[in-house]
């Protein structure tokens, strides 16, 4: 596992993970007919190294694109393994294939320069951004909140990464829980390998030469998706022996997904990984579980038999909810 070394990485502000092709096409197959007549940005990638330019250049008549925009934050380190050869930030036009070979050649590819360091933020970054229909791409995982408040703010369409516990995050959760936001199809095993200049520590069998393992890791977008509306079989039946109430909110706690009851019309408590399988159509988020002090979301810390547990969504059957003010909180113990 490589959870230690990403914490470190966003303690340093390092977030230097380049996304694997294969990745970037089993998450993007899912999308084609949204892309028909847009404009695409990858805003935080360099387009000389970046898989998301590849995808999309090189399908770029047939995904039936408009443009693809691509820019990069300007690397202030020059042993950096993506191994810059210019000391300034870039971004990339390209419109198609005019020669009639099919391949998106360097003279097709129109490159301009920045005036500044090619941050999201940046004034003239932002002028891209209004550019564009979609966002498409692998952001800093350190500045996931401020990327995500951005997109929301200029209305885009997107497909980013992120880490399964930006569910969580005061900023990130009422998006989650108002449907503006959801996940993804996500990464095999909910686990990524990305290209990294980063020490990996995953396990022998899962170790792959430059590479390092990070678990946890989801697509997040706002673009319909069929998996989004599969509904999940229950098949267990209600006990209060296997469901337990917390002690400071009047929930029953789920210890999996697949062990929501059928029969339970209240409101339950479920892991985060809950929300790869969340139906809005069959069940409703009501809050969170997280410390209880977070946002006016999160509406308890998740105790059970005095012991904290970890992040629970607040979930209930779509047929029977009720609204959030009127949900009842135990006293604590």
């Amino acid at each position: 596992m490589a959870n230690k070394n990403l914490n470190q990485a966003k303690s340093a502000k390092k977030d230097e993970f380049y996304t694997q092709l294969v990745d970037i096409e089993n998450e993007l197959r899912h999308y084609r007919e949204h892309f028909r007549g847009k404009t695409v940005l990858c805003n935080c990638d360099d387009p000389r190294v970046s898989n998301f330019f590849h995808y999309f250049s090189y399908n770029f008549e047939q995904l039936g694109l408009k443009k693809l925009i691509t820019t990069c934050y300007k690397n202030q380190e020059r042993d950096l393994f993506s191994q810059h050869d210019s000391e300034r930030a870039i971004w990339l036009e390209y419109t198609g294939d005019h020669n009639g070979n099919r391949i998106p050649d360097p003279n097709e590819i129109g490159i301009n320069y920045l005036q500044g360091d090619g941050d999201f933020r940046s004034a003239e970054c932002i002028e891209l951004l209004k550019q564009a229909d979609i966002v498409v791409t692998n952001p800093p995982f350190s500045l996931f909140r401020e990327y995500v408040a951005q997109l929301i703010r200029y209305n885009k369409k997107f497909i980013i990464i992120g880490h399964q516990n930006a569910i969580k995050y005061k900023e990130i959760f009422p998006l989650i829980m108002n449907n503006k936001m959801w996940l993804g199809y996500g990464f095999k095993g909910g686990a990524g390998h990305f290209i990294s200049n980063y020490e990996d520590i995953a396990t022998a069998s899962d170790h792959r030469k430059g590479m390092i393992r990070v678990s946890g890791v989801n697509w997040f977008t706002n673009i319909e998706i069929a998996k989004r509306h599969e509904e999940l079989v229950l098949y267990k039946t209600y006990n209060a022996e296997e469901y337990p109430r917390y002690d400071t909110f009047d929930a029953i706690n789920v210890e999996k997904t697949a062990d929501i009851p059928m029969d339970y019309d209240g409101v339950m408590g479920v892991p985060i990984t809950f929300m790869d399988k969340y139906n809005p159509s069959q069940f409703a988020i009501v809050g969170v579980m997280n410390h209880g002090c977070d946002s006016e979301y999160d509406l308890a810390k998740p105790l059970l038999r005095g012991k904290e547990l970890y992040t629970r969504i607040l979930i209930q059957r779509r047929q029977y909810q009720i609204k959030r003010e009127t949900l009842p909180i135990a006293a604590e113990q």
